[in-house]
C-alpha cells in the first residue's frame, strides 16, 4: 500500500512539473500556410535603408514569379541616387525638409525608371571600412554639407560637385557600363533585362482624412518626393493584400515597428486584448484592481496565444493624427501562417540580418497589420478586379 502511494505520488509530481515545464515553454508555435519564392535575407544594419532593401525583396520576387533567376540587386545604388536627388530637393526647399538616408517604396520604383540598377557585386557602396552598411558618419557629413551650401546667399555652381564627391567617397562612383555574367551593360540596359515595368507597381493605404479611391501625398517625413498612393477603406486594404499573396505575388509592407506589441527577440507583432468573456468572476475582479502599468505587463508577456483587438478604420487614423502610427519600417510581406491556437499571421522578410528564432523571418498577426500598416505597394495585377475598377486602374 505504501508503495502504491509513493508511486502514485511519484506520478503526480512528474505531472505537475511536466504540465509547468509545458506551460513556461509554451511560446508561440508557427506553421506556415504558404511561402512564396524570395531571395536570401540581407542585412541592412546601422542604417536606415530598409525602404531599399524592402523593395528590391519585393522585386527580386517579381523576378522569380515571372520565371526568371535570383538577384541581388544593390541597395546602395538605390540609396546613393536616392541621397543625391533628396539633397537637390533639401537645398530647393532652404533646409526645410528632412535631409536623412530614410525613404519610401517609391524611391526605389522611380528611381529605377531614373537611374537604372546594378547587382550588389558590381555596387557594393561600402568604401568606409565596414562589412555591413553604417550610415551613422555619412548621415552627418550629409546633412553638414548641405547645411553649408545652403547658408550662404545663393548657391554656387560646384555644391552638385561637392555632393557627389563625398557620396562618391562613402558609397563608391557610379559605373557607366559594366560586365556581369560575360555580358556588358549600362545600369539602364540591366534594368530593361530584369523583365520588370516600375509601372505595375502601386502603392496603397487607408486614412480617412482623405476620400477613398483617390490618389493622396502621404503625409510623412520620408516621403520626401512627395509620393502618391491609393487611398482604399481598411477591409479593401487588407483584401489586397490576401488577394496578392494567394496569387503568388508577395507585398511590399511600410509598418511601425516601434509598437510594444512588436518583440524583436520573438519576432512577434500582436494587437493584444484582455479576453475578460473568458475570466472567471474572481480573476476579473481581480484584472480590474490592476493598474494600467500591470495590466499591460500582463498583455504584452508574449508568453502564448491570446485574443488580440478588433481593428477599425477610427482606431486607424486615430493612431496615425496621435503620431501613435509611424513610417518606422519597411519589410517585405511574403507568405501566411497560424498559431497553435489556430489564429492567422502573416509571414515577412525583414533585413535585419540572419538570426534567431526564425532565422530573419518574422510573424505578424493580421489584427497588427490592419492596425499597423503604413502603406503596401504591390502589383496592379495582384489588385481584385472590383477594387481595381474602383480606382480605374
Amino acid at each position: 500500500m505504501k508503495k502504491f502511494l509513493f508511486t502514485a505520488l511519484l506520478a503526480l509530481l512528474a505531472a505537475g512539473v511536466g504540465a509547468q515545464e509545458q506551460q513556461k515553454e509554451e511560446g508561440y508555435r508557427f506553421t506556415d500556410v504558404k511561402t512564396l519564392p524570395v531571395t536570401s535575407v540581407k542585412n541592412q544594419n546601422r542604417s536606415g535603408t530598409c525602404w531599399a532593401y524592402s523593395a528590391l525583396a519585393f522585386l527580386e520576387s517579381e523576378i522569380l514569379r515571372n520565371g526568371g533567376g535570383e538577384y541581388d540587386l544593390s541597395a546602395m545604388w538605390i540609396v546613393r541616387n536616392a541621397y543625391f536627388e533628396k539633397a537637390v530637393k533639401y537645398a530647393r526647399m532652404h533646409g526645410s525638409l528632412n535631409l536623412a538616408v530614410g525613404g519610401g517604396s517609391r524611391d526605389v520604383t522611380d528611381g529605377i525608371k531614373k537611374y537604372g540598377i546594378v547587382p550588389t557585386e558590381v555596387y557594393p557602396g561600402l568604401c568606409y571600412g565596414t562589412d555591413l552598411p553604417d550610415f551613422t558618419e555619412i548621415d552627418r557629413v550629409v546633412k553638414g554639407y548641405m547645411d553649408a551650401v545652403i547658408a550662404g546667399d545663393k548657391l554656387t555652381t560646384a555644391w552638385q560637385r561637392g555632393l557627389d564627391a563625398v557620396l562618391d567617397a562613402y558609397l563608391g562612383p557610379k559605373p557607366e557600363k559594366f560586365t556581369w555574367k560575360g555580358k556588358e551593360y549600362t545600369p539602364q540596359s540591366f534594368a530593361a533585362s530584369l523583365g520588370l515595368d516600375m509601372d505595375d507597381y502601386v502603392e496603397i493605404s487607408s486614412y480617412t482624412h482623405h476620400p477613398f479611391y483617390e490618389e493622396f501625398i502621404l503625409e510623412v517625413p520620408d516621403n520626401w518626393m512627395w509620393g502618391t498612393v491609393w487611398n482604399l477603406p481598411l477591409d479593401e486594404m487588407m483584401a489586397v493584400v490576401d488577394n496578392a499573396l494567394a496569387n503568388d505575388y508577395t507585398v511590399l509592407w511600410g509598418t511601425d515597428v516601434s509598437e510594444k506589441g512588436f518583440r524583436r527577440t520573438k519576432a512577434i507583432g500582436i494587437v493584444p486584448e484582455a479576453d475578460l468573456t473568458s475570466m472567471s468572476g474572481t480573476d476579473a475582479e481581480r484584472w480590474g484592481k490592476l493598474s494600467d502599468k500591470e495590466k499591460e505587463a500582463a498583455l504584452y508577456k508574449f508568453d502564448k496565444p491570446g485574443k488580440e483587438r478588433v481593428i477599425t478604420q477610427q482606431m486607424r487614423q486615430e493612431a496615425f493624427d496621435n503620431y501613435e502610427t509611424t513610417d518606422d519600417h519597411g519589410m517585405q510581406i511574403m507568405g501566411t501562417a497560424v498559431d497553435q491556437a489556430g489564429n492567422d499571421y502573416y509571414k515577412v522578410k525583414n533585413s535585419w540580418g540572419v538570426r534567431p528564432p526564425y532565422d530573419g523571418y518574422y510573424y505578424f498577426s493580421r489584427p497588427f497589420v490592419a492596425y499597423k500598416t503604413m502603406s503596401v505597394m504591390v502589383n496592379k495585377k495582384a489588385i481584385p478586379a472590383p477594387i481595381r475598377k474602383k480606382m480605374g486602374l
